[in-house]
């Protein structure tokens, strides 16, 4: 599809700054096929001044000069380099020259998107793809505009603001000496030609546009690059000619290439000044005698952090040995009673979660999804599941499940036999962990379920069945684990070890009082946290069912597939659920692509109160950042961290009690 054009007017009386009424707005003559567009911005000054530019004055002699000596071969990319600094050169007489190029004579084809184009899926990535549109789909009728060739000597930030759609810019053969640090707000663009203008440097936000696969900035005086280019791994020509470019950088190009630079600017990437700590917010200040705090973090498997999908992350960064030490660091500074993790696999829990937070009186479940049991030992170690841990010192483990979606489907009588449940459920082997904890100073019961949800937006059928499926087990094992026994004899959850090793959280001077186990009425009133990354936002069916209990069998998200009862009568649950967030962060997800809200911890608002919730990255470091991962956050998603107090139940069971001695609890670290 052909890029349309807009050329602005640029006739104005006044040498100063000028503002458009946009209540009188104008029809620009050079928009494609003689349409108009009425969205005007602000400009600097115009002059028809006789460009700055000579042959005479390029920084790096005549167009068909060697940088590689008498005698040397100049590289194919450099060559391409000089004939496209050649022709923008030759050109530069002419106003608005790539709109008469390339745009006036063509006829429309229809609207374009104003997102980033969608880049073929590999079967590798399959696990970290989703969505790539952030919103609404906006259309114009153009996006790409021309200012080249007006003498112009300043840029409003209004057109970094207002045109965020813009595909292509041309600000090439003007007077501009600086680039608003605003340009970083086209993330949708492609092509940019800044060259033969007065420019001494770029400013560190080009690096949010990570879409750009040309960025021309022959003839300016521009002696060192950001390394903020590095993220730009998209980029194909990176045109420097022209410039009194430092030698390392100009030599780099010219022998191995534009993504050569690209590469070396983003593997020497320095990590930069850190955010400032996300702030905890206080929800509630009332005091409480059954508190607890859960943390939620996707990951990031090692085997799903690749350059060909984080390819805007310096490789290091990307090494799990570079990442897991950053994860650790985080889960030990919130020092949450219950820690959910997705995107952990055996090897990794196993070696380095297990062990490390049993340093922190963390004891876990952990259950992969369910294609390692098909494989074997070797292959198995690499899959990800869910791993959830909980403070041993706090908490008793007294039964734990695992839901595997897919053969829960093809097992019920009712979807067994459905086309839709063997090719779109069944291929998809997500799991969940359940476990039902109980307070050993308070008696207070907890179910936790730690999920991840299939990512492909393709598939929301599958989503909502999924957690359909989800809902439907938690409730079966809610009110199973409604009349469990109280627990008689504690102690025999203080000495336990971990490989032969003693837990020295559980000795006897650092156990509480063990209270008697409370009692449940039914599971509706159990404690319920589920936490997780469901790749779902507000207004799925996924959202929908959790928030509001139930969803018609007619829904949406299910379209014209059919999955027994669930679209014959409809989901629902006995639940419920709200977000610890309600409102919800401004992401939860991070890459140049998407930013969402996909992770969240939903609570039973009968029996638990949210007191405090971790909030927002700082938008500051953010406006410089274009995804994550990087230096500062190890995953693509972001940890949530939300506090509880424990409605009082309406029982209690008088256990048969041991002579446990005098211990007290230690006082957790503060998160957050």
């Amino acid at each position: 599809m052909s890029n349309k054009f807009q050329q602005p007017s640029t006739q104005h009386p006044h040498g100063q700054q000028q503002h458009h009424n946009h209540a009188q707005p104008q029809n620009h003559v050079g928009a494609l096929g003689g349409m108009g567009h009425q969205h005007t911005f602000s400009s600097g000054t115009m002059s028809n001044a006789t460009p700055h530019f000579t042959p005479s004055n390029l920084h790096s002699g005549t167009p068909n000069n060697n940088p590689s000596g008498p005698g040397e071969t100049v590289s194919e990319h450099w060559q391409q380099q000089l004939q496209l600094a050649a022709e923008a050169r030759a050109a530069s007489s002419t106003p608005h020259r790539h709109c008469r190029k390339e745009g006036v004579s063509r006829v429309s084809k229809g609207p374009v998107e104003a997102s980033p184009e969608h880049s073929p899926r590999a079967a590798d990535d399959e696990e970290r793809n989703r969505a790539t549109t952030n919103g609404e789909i906006r259309r114009q009728d153009w996006d790409a505009m021309d200012l080249s060739g007006q003498g112009l000597r300043a840029l409003s930030p209004s057109l970094f603001c207002d045109y965020i759609f813009l595909g292509k810019l041309f600000i090439d053969n003007n007077r501009l000496t600086r680039l608003d640090p605003s340009l970083g707000q086209l993330r949708s663009l492609t092509h940019l030609d800044a060259s033969q203008n007065q420019l001494r440097e770029i400013p560190e936000e080009i690096g949010m546009l990570v879409n750009l696969k040309s960025l021309l900035l022959f003839d300016n005086n521009i002696q060192s690059l950001p390394n903020e280019i590095g993220y730009l791994h998209k980029l194909e020509m990176l045109g420097v000619e022209g410039n009194p470019l430092d030698e390392d950088l100009k030599e780099e190009i010219q022998h191995r290439g534009s993504k050569a630079l690209v590469t070396h600017l983003r593997e020497n990437m320095e990590a930069g000044e850190a955010p400032h700590e996300r702030d905890w917010h206080i929800l509630d200040e009332t005091s409480a005698a059954d508190t607890l705090s859960v943390l939620s973090y996707n990951t990031l498997c090692d085997k799903y952090a690749t350059s060909s999908q984080y390819g805007y992350t310096p490789s290091e960064v990307l090494s799990w040995n570079y990442r897991k030490d950053i994860i650790l660091g985080e889960i030990k500074h919130h020092n949450a009673d219950i820690v959910c993790l997705q995107e952990v696999d055996q090897e990794r829990y196993n070696e380095f979660f297990r062990r490390e937070l049993a340093h922190q009186d963390y004891r876990g479940v952990f259950s992969p999804k369910a294609r390692a049991k098909t494989m074997n030992d070797k292959d198995a170690k690499f899959v990800d599941g869910c791993a959830t841990f909980y403070k041993s010192r706090k908490y008793i483990l007294l039964d734990k499940h695992v839901i595997d979606f897919a053969n829960t489907a093809i097992n019920r009588p009712d979807m067994k036999g459905e086309h839709d449940t063997f090719n779109r459920v069944m291929p998809r082997d997500h799991i969940a962990v359940v476990t039902f904890l109980e307070n050993r100073a308070t008696g207070s019961r907890l179910i936790v379920v730690n999920v991840h949800i299939y990512w492909d937006p393709a598939y929301k059928d599958v989503k909502l069945v999924q957690v359909a499926i989800m809902m439907e087990q938690v409730s079966k094992l809610a009110d199973r684990w409604a009349k469990h026994p109280p627990c008689a004899d504690k102690t025999a959850f203080r000495h336990a070890e971990l490989d032969g090793e003693p837990n020295l959280a559980n000795t006897e001077e650092n156990q509480d009082e063990p209270a008697p186990s409370q009692e449940y009425a039914n599971g509706v009133q159990l404690p319920l946290l589920i936490c997780g990354d469901f790749n779902s936002t507000a207004g799925t069916g996924v959202y929908d069912l959790i928030t509001q209990g139930k969803v018609a069998g007619a829904h949406a998200d299910l379209a014209n597939h059919s999955y027994g009862n669930f679209t014959r009568d409809g989901m629902e649950h006995p639940f419920s659920l709200k977000s610890a967030y309600n409102g919800e962060l401004s992401f939860t997800n991070y890459t140049p692509t998407y930013s969402g809200v996909i992770d969240y911890i939903w609570y039973s608002t009968n029996a638990l109160q949210v007191r405090g919730v971790l909030g927002d990255v700082d938008l500051d470091y953010l406006s410089r950042v274009p995804g994550f991962p990087n230096h500062h956050f190890p995953s693509d998603h972001l940890a949530l961290k939300a506090e509880f107090s424990v409605k009082s139940a309406r029982k209690e069971i008088k256990a048969v009690e041991a002579d446990f001695g005098p211990h007290k609890e230690q006082r957790r670290g503060q998160g957050g």
